[in-house]
C-alpha cells in the first residue's frame, strides 16, 4: 500500500512552507514514521538548507540529466533527525533519537539545470518521483511554491492531498483564497490551510478547516522544533499534521500547566 502524499503549497512567498514542512515530517518521524520531504520549490531552494554536506545529485538532476537513478540516490537526512547530526553556526547539534527518519530530496542546482527542471517534461517526470517517494516512505510532504510553474502544479494536482500554507494575517487569508481558485483552475483542490504566525503578528479570526500555527524560531538551526518540544508550537504541528494528513498521531503531551493554559 503506497503512503499518503501531502502538498505544502505556499500561498504567498516566504509563508513558511518549507519549515512547515520540515516540522510535519519530524512530526511524523516522532510517531515513528519514515517520512520524504520533496522539493517541488526549485527557484528558492530552501530545502536545501536543511541537509549537512554536499547534495549531488539533487532533485533536479534526477528529472533532467539523471533520470535513470533511484530516488534514494537524492536523498538526505534532514539535520538533526538522525543520520547526519550537522553542524550549525553553534558548532555540533545531536541528532534526536526520533523512533522514525526525515530524508529529504532538495533541489540545489545552478539556473541551467534548474530551467530545464521547470519543463513540462519534467514535471511528469516530478509526478513519477513522488510516486516513488510514496512507495519507500511512511508519508511524503511535498514542499511546493505558490502555483505558478509547472512544477508547482504537478506537485499540487499529483498527491492525495493539498494544504495551503499562508501568513496568519489577513493578508495572507487573501492569498488562500486565490491560491484556492489557482488549484481549482488546474483541476486541484485544497483539503486544508495551515496559519503560521510570526513574531509579534497579531490575533485574527480563523475559519472552518484552518489550523494556527504560532510562532518559533525561524533560523534554520533551530529546527525541527516539534520534534523535541512539547510547548504550544509542537501540539500545534501534531494538530496541523493530523488535519493535513487525515489521520491520527500516536504522540503524547504533558498537560500543560496553569500557565500555559491562561497565557495570551
Amino acid at each position: 500500500m503506497n503512503a499518503t502524499t501531502l502538498a505544502l503549497v505556499g500561498a504567498t512567498g516566504g509563508a513558511g512552507t518549507t519549515r512547515t514542512a520540515v516540522e510535519l515530517a519530524a512530526m511524523g518521524a516522532r510517531d515513528g514514521a519514515d517520512v520524504a520531504v520533496v522539493d517541488a520549490a526549485f527557484t528558492t531552494q530552501g530545502l536545501s538548507e536543511y541537509v549537512s554536506g554536499r547534495i549531488d545529485p539533487d532533485l533536479t538532476a534526477l528529472l533532467t540529466d539523471d533520470s535513470d537513478a533511484a530516488l534514494s540516490a537524492a536523498a538526505y537526512p534532514v539535520i538533526g533527525t538522525g543520520g547526519d547530526s550537522g553542524r550549525t553556526a553553534d558548532g555540533e547539534r545531536d541528532a534526536l533519537d526520533l523512533p522514525g527518519r526525515v530524508d529529504a530530496i532538495p533541489a540545489r542546482a545552478p539556473f541551467e539545470r534548474v530551467a530545464r527542471a521547470k519543463t513540462a517534461e519534467a514535471a511528469r517526470k516530478l509526478e513519477r518521483r513522488i510516486g516513488e517517494a510514496a512507495t519507500t516512505y511512511d508519508a511524503v510532504v511535498v514542499d511546493a511554491a505558490p502555483v505558478g510553474s509547472n512544477e508547482a502544479v504537478a506537485a499540487a494536482t499529483t498527491v492525495d492531498r493539498a494544504v495551503a500554507v499562508r501568513p496568519a494575517t489577513v493578508h495572507g487569508r487573501d492569498a488562500a483564497q486565490r491560491l484556492r481558485g489557482r488549484i481549482a483552475d488546474v483541476g486541484g483542490s485544497l483539503d486544508a490551510t495551515l496559519a503560521v504566525e510570526r513574531p509579534g503578528s497579531g490575533e485574527g479570526e480563523e475559519g472552518d478547516g484552518v489550523v494556527r500555527v504560532p510562532a518559533t524560531d525561524p533560523e534554520v538551526a533551530a529546527a525541527p522544533t516539534a520534534a523535541r518540544g512539547d510547548d504550544a508550537y509542537a501540539r500545534a504541528i501534531a494538530t496541523a499534521y493530523e488535519a493535513a494528513f487525515d489521520a491520527t498521531l500516536d504522540v503524547e503531551f504533558p498537560e500543560p500547566s496553569l500557565v500555559e493554559r491562561f497565557a495570551p
